[in-house]
């Protein structure tokens, strides 16, 4: 079985919106003999892409994982979203991949977007190769993505292939580890000499691919210094290992839409990429002592572990909970933890995914990306685990949502089919938020930007039925406090019968960054143990809406340090109160302040516009960090800017570069507002809560 483990390869294909990575992978189906034809985004077709929402805008939404063959291997392939609003979706499926195929347009070359995913993936370690796309597009150039590659993302970018043409005369490639030519006619490869007119040009390429080679493998270093033939094979191996430890990039180019190259993509994944034996052990925690960690090996002796990345509401079998096992053996109806929820779940069936056709499977091991039905307890970012081995594996990071918008029933008999998709759509993406505003008796929904909470208010109303009316997107701030204080607060209330008694000393700091910190100092048993809970209960809910605007409020450290009880009247319901009045009235004498998103922005503009740019990101306080040539005659600006500043933005920027410049931006984190600023926006929310 080992052996079989080891001709496994779960591979994620991700780059920046538009460079054709849902058109890969449909090719890489129907190459692979999944698909009879061929699926294309345009036309609302593609098989990755499967929710109608991702027809409609032909984009990827929804990480749909895909088991597929070639030349005796099994390749689980997950298509990634590559629009910044998605960014959960990229985040989860680099959390269980083993390798990932980069695909860049030969025209747009590394995009804002293509920075983001690379470094995403450089968090998680993930080995890569690259695939140059749309060779056949006026303005590809090769050279200069590989060039780009290298000043923009540091990918020791190692061509692989140099190509025959460009533009609307490129025929194929030349292999430059077997050192032949393959020309594409339709689907077919035909595999040749090298053309005598490019013969120089491909030794010269060769050369260079086996000094970048020799810096990481003295075999072929001493090869090649001593002028002897180096084999395709020797050759492929040093690739591999040098790919798998991350000192290279290999780049091979094509053109997906015309079918050329994916053969030789699909060969590349399976020769270079790794198996998960080659990514080894998963250091997985012990739940109850996160300093002890335990080695978890990809093998079927090992005890079972998985973790669960993804949840897809599926309208024919319910809940499909996306796990990737990284040891021992699952069978159906077998019994296991779940280490984060503390609670024994079993697995109902087991299925193997080809987007939305399943495969029914009794037992999968070790490697395996799979789906289950019927788990009740488990969420995105789980453990699950041996019941007698319990271990807890790194979760997922969620960022947290940054707009939100109002929803309002068109009728209220729909109330219920409301709150149940709502459940459902939060715990398939835990970037989503939804809660219920008492005041205003409105719904509130928050996400990462106005694209994803306008997906799922189209999912809300074509997949749940549920018709209803949005109000305008707006920005979700946070509230914290910026000085000490030390507050005394004694709950008591006597109304006939049982009275409510609860008193607490809290100290509360400012703790940025690093979210809601409860302590207990107390001694002598002056609040009981068991209403200690109560405390920090009662504090976290009061945290839910701030006393200062009524917004959540974050990074706030609460030393509990002293208080009393009563023997009959004290309560976990009066503890709770009394700690939540407590933070209340403290807060407001605690220097509140209000924070807003701030967001990292690239913007990529011709030189003839720079002027006009920096002046507008000026004027919606952004501050400029770089600027570096992108391209001839255009300039990349990274810099910061204030999401309240951004709505509207990509219509201004249409308008002051004549449509010639595009930008991209991404969560970056809280920062407090200006003083005038804060002001306004507490005028605003007392106004419209008085209305």
């Amino acid at each position: 079985m080992n052996q079989s483990i080891s001709k496994l390869r779960n591979i994620g294909i991700a780059a920046h919106i538009d460079a054709g990575k849902t058109t890969v992978s449909e090719r890489i189906l129907f190459f692979t003999g999944v698909n009879r034809k061929i699926g294309e985004t345009h036309d609302g077709q593609a098989t990755m892409d499967f929710m109608k929402q991702e027809q409609e805008r032909g984009i990827t939404i929804a990480s749909a994982a895909i088991t597929t063959h070639w030349r005796d291997h099994q390749i689980n392939l997950i298509d990634t979203p590559g629009h910044v609003d998605f960014t959960i979706e990229v985040e989860r499926s680099l959390r269980v991949i083993d390798g990932m195929v980069a695909v860049f347009c030969a025209v747009g070359g590394v995009e804002p977007q293509s920075e983001t995913v690379w470094n995403q993936a450089d968090k998680y370690r993930v080995p890569r190769i690259a695939f140059v796309n749309k060779m056949d597009r006026t303005g590809a150039d090769f050279a200069e993505v590989v060039s780009q590659m290298n000043n923009y993302l540091g990918a020791n970018a190692v061509p692989l292939h140099l190509p025959i043409g460009a533009e609307s005369t490129f025929q194929g490639m030349i292999d430059l580890v077997s050192m032949k030519s393959i020309i594409f006619n339709d689907k077919e490869r035909i595999v040749g000499e090298i053309p005598e007119n490019m013969l120089q040009e491909a030794v010269d390429a060769r050369h260079v691919l086996l000094e970048k080679i020799s810096d990481f493998d003295d075999d072929i270093a001493n090869l090649y210094l001593d002028d002897q033939e180096i084999s395709a094979e020797i050759l492929m191996a040093a690739i591999r290992k040098a790919t798998i430890k991350l000192l290279i990039t290999p780049v091979l180019c094509g053109s997906a839409y015309k079918n050329k190259g994916i053969q030789l993509l699909l060969d590349a994944i399976v020769d270079y990429l790794p198996s998960p034996t080659d990514i080894g052990a998963v250091i997985a925690h012990d739940p109850d002592n996160s300093e002890k960690t335990y080695q978890r090996i990809p093998s079927l002796n090992e005890p079972f572990s998985a973790l669960a990345f993804k949840l897809i509401n599926d309208p024919y079998v319910g809940q499909q909970t996306f796990i990737r096992i990284f040891s021992g053996k699952l069978t159906s109806g077998m019994s296991f933890l779940n280490t984060n929820k503390g609670k024994t779940e079993r697995s109902g069936r087991i299925f193997r995914i080809k987007a939305k056709e399943r495969e029914e499977i009794t037992e999968a091991g070790a490697g395996e990306i799979v789906a289950l039905i019927g788990m009740k307890y488990t969420r995105t970012g789980d453990t699950l685990c041996d019941e007698k081995l319990p271990v807890l594996l790194e979760s997922i990071q969620v960022p947290p949502s940054v707009i939100e918008m109002k929803v309002n029933l068109k009728d209220n008999k729909n109330r219920d089919k409301l709150g149940e998709a709502l459940a459902k759509l939060c715990n398939e993406d835990p970037s989503f938020h939804a809660h219920f505003d008492e005041e205003t008796e409105e719904t509130i929904i928050a996400g990462m930007g106005e694209l994803h909470l306008e997906i799922l208010v189209d999912r809300i109303q074509d997949e749940f039925k549920v018709p209803i009316e949005v109000g305008e997107p707006s920005v979700s701030f946070r509230e914290t406090i910026t000085s000490p204080i030390e507050f005394n607060y004694k709950y008591v209330k006597q109304s006939g019968g049982k009275g409510q008694y609860a008193h607490t000393v809290i100290r509360f700091e400012p703790n940025p960054g690093k979210g809601f910190e409860f302590v207990d100092v107390s001694k002598g048993g002056v609040i009981p143990k068991e209403f200690i809970p109560s405390v920090q209960k009662g504090l976290f809910n009061a945290m839910n809406k701030g006393p200062f605007a009524g917004y959540p409020v974050v990074d706030v450290k609460c030393v509990l340090l002293d208080g009393s009880h009563h023997p009959v009247d004290s309560s976990d319901m009066a503890f709770q109160t009394c700690a939540a009045i407590c933070f209340k009235q403290a807060f407001k004498k605690a220097s509140p302040v209000l924070l807003e998103p701030i967001m990292k922005i690239e913007i990529n503009t011709p030189d003839d516009y720079i002027g006009n740019v920096t002046g507008d990101l000026n004027k919606r306080r952004g501050r400029i960090d770089s600027m570096r040539r992108f391209r001839k005659g255009s300039q990349k600006l990274d810099g910061f800017i204030p999401l309240m500043e951004m709505f509207g933005y990509a219509t201004a920027l249409r308008n002051i570069s004549s449509g010639r410049a595009n930008y991209s931006m991404e969560f970056y984190q809280y920062m407090p507002m200006t003083v005038s600023k804060q002001e306004e926006i507490v005028k605003q929310r007392n106004e419209a809560k008085s209305e």
